[in-house]
């Protein structure tokens, strides 16, 4: 039987291409999405040229008809997804008192309402019903940083959206997690090297459904 498609949102150099990579091993066409179509065609090809199927997407996560429209589309050339993984965030340094309202707002589009608008439209996609919707949170949601506070606010944020999801989903064949990833991603730990976050994303999605979580604690 063959796999349905994995879409990616936040497709970067570090983990969004390393789940992209996952995925594409794993015999998924893949979607990637991410604001540089430059970038996303490069990783494209790349993922084509090791015999994966893969299409570049590009689109802002920040903007909700745009991303919206652009998971549609995806849906439509690379096939149905039975695999989300929100991946998208703004890494802004700055502060309770020191940021414009502003670019709060946006950091809050990015972390936070792109995922809403992400699992909204993929949901009625899923064949059958049935697939993943993965999360990429952090530690910030647990213990907020005061240099970085609207990363910490959204992932908080974010954790939060994911259990009421995650909540809804019960009893039907989708599973929503958030992976709250508590370490410096491709620091000095080799357990917290994109590849190998990666891997736990992609065991997540083949997780039995009696072990189904709300949140996966990656420490």
């Amino acid at each position: 039987m063959s796999k349905g498609s994995a879409f990616i949102i936040g497709v970067g150099p570090g983990l969004g291409l390393a789940l992209a990579q996952a995925c594409a091993e794993d015999g998924h066409p893949v979607a990637l999405f991410g604001r540089s179509a430059e970038r996303l065609e490069t990783y494209a090809a790349g993922l084509a040229a090791d015999g994966g199927v893969a299409r570049a997407c590009p689109a802002d996560a920040a903007d909700p008809e745009e991303l919206r429209t652009a998971l549609v589309r995806a849906a439509e050339e690379v096939g149905a997804p039975e695999l989300l993984v929100y991946n998208a965030a703004l890494l802004i340094p700055d502060t309770p008192t020191g940021q414009d309202p502003r670019d709060f707002a946006h950091t809050l589009a990015v972390n936070v309402t792109g995922a809403m608008v992400a699992a909204r439209t993929v949901l009625p996609l899923l064949p059958e019903g049935r697939g993943s919707l993965l999360f990429t949170g952090g530690a910030l949601a647990l213990d907020p940083s005061p240099e970085y506070t609207s990363l910490s606010v959204g992932k908080a944020a974010l954790r939060a959206y994911v259990q009421a999801l995650h909540k809804e989903q019960q009893g039907s064949g989708v599973h929503v997690t958030t992976v709250t990833i508590a370490g410096h991603i491709d620091g000095d730990d080799p357990r917290f090297a994109s590849p190998a976050l990666a891997a736990a994303y992609l065991n997540l999605h083949h997780q039995p459904r009696d072990e189904w979580q709300s949140e996966l604690l990656y420490a």
